[in-house]
């Protein structure tokens, strides 16, 4: 699947629009660094594969729409190979994937 089928597959429900908009991008945006960094800034993250779950949480969607939901992903759609941790630019290239995704998911 390209990057364009999988924007296509995921999308946010009424829960996910009301989290955003009730806590906003700016605590969105702290939540989403967080979680990259612990879970897929590492060289090696624990449970890799199993770390982000498909739903309960707005950027939980917006890494698996966006392809970086774990290090296998990461590497296809992004190109950060596996084996060697994020670098903090990185980390932001993909904490402001995830904003972008979830702002233009607001508006649909």
């Amino acid at each position: 699947m390209d990057a364009e089928g999988r924007l296509d597959k995921f999308s946010l429900g009424e829960p996910e629009r009301e989290y955003v908009t009730s806590r906003g991008m700016d605590i969105l945006r702290l939540h989403a660094a967080d979680f990259v960094n612990k879970r897929l800034a590492p060289a090696n993250p624990k449970n890799d594969g199993r770390q982000t779950p498909t739903k309960g949480h707005p950027v939980f969607i917006a890494q698996h729409a966006c392809g970086c939901n774990d290090r296998d992903s990461v590497e296809q759609f992004l190109g950060y190979e596996k084996g060697r941790e994020l670098t903090g630019g990185e980390v932001d290239k993909i904490v402001d994937a995830i904003l972008r995704w979830i702002g233009e998911n607001l508006e649909d």
